[in-house]
């Protein structure tokens, strides 16, 4: 009913983010989760789709593996896009996800339904071109490497870390040294938005803590009655 109401009244703007949060829960439920990278630890474990706006458009409480849709061959997170951006199809919108998420075939997929994609991936994916691996080639700072498949590039840059882009977004940059004049590493536009666009997850996460701070429960311990106030 709440993703029916969200998606209902209002239209996304055309930059879209997918990411993973976790929610708070003290009760005892089966399918709690535990990641170490977020700010609460142990809780519900949600897959969140948000605009610019921090507006959340759909979301997914992840309880265990969609074992229909891994049948067809598509990976559970495979699996969780495709369904998250389902009412988005054929608009072409621009979505961008963390490493989690990327992969080729998703990519792939969602571009023919006319949503487009950019994100960080993992060298150790099996369909990732192995020449570009941190193993294999020594980069100092601002080195790119570049490969490209139809409309798909994959980018390995080096900053202060490795730096791995997948997108069909961007137009292939020139494998040339990004640095300014002090020999520091200069960004990619392709990392460059990138950044700008992943904080509307954490932009939904606020207004989410906002609203729970406005509304309270005050308890009257007389009439042992409890009363929502906003």
């Amino acid at each position: 009913m709440l993703n029916g109401t969200l998606s209902k009244f209002y239209n996304p703007s055309e930059n879209l983010v997918i990411d993973e949060v976790i929610v708070s829960f003290k009760g005892r439920v089966s399918f709690t989760q535990y990641i170490h990278k977020k700010c609460r630890y142990f809780g519900i474990k949600i897959f969140k789709l948000c605009d610019l706006t921090g507006y959340t458009y759909d979301m997914k409480v992840y309880v265990r593996k969609d074992r229909q849709r891994t049948a067809q061959h598509l990976t559970a997170i495979h699996a969780i896009v495709t369904k998250l951006t389902r009412k988005t199809e054929g608009r072409g919108h621009k979505l961008y996800m963390e490493n989690l998420f990327s992969s080729p075939e998703l990519y792939d997929d969602l571009a023919k339904k006319q949503i487009y994609c950019c994100g960080t991936f993992r060298l150790k994916m099996r369909v990732m071109p192995k020449d570009i691996a941190p193993k294999i080639i020594k980069l100092k700072s601002g080195d790119i490497h570049v490969r490209t498949s139809a409309d798909l590039t994959a980018i390995f840059w080096q900053d202060k870390t490795d730096i791995c882009m997948l997108t069909n977004i961007h137009n292939a940059p020139v494998e040339v040294i990004f640095c300014n004049e002090g020999g520091k590493a200069t960004k990619l536009q392709t990392v460059m938005d990138y950044n700008h666009h992943m904080v509307y997850v954490d932009k939904s996460d606020r207004m989410a803590k906002l609203l729970h701070q406005l509304v309270y429960i005050q308890v009257d311990k007389k009439k042992k009655k409890c009363s929502f106030i906003c």
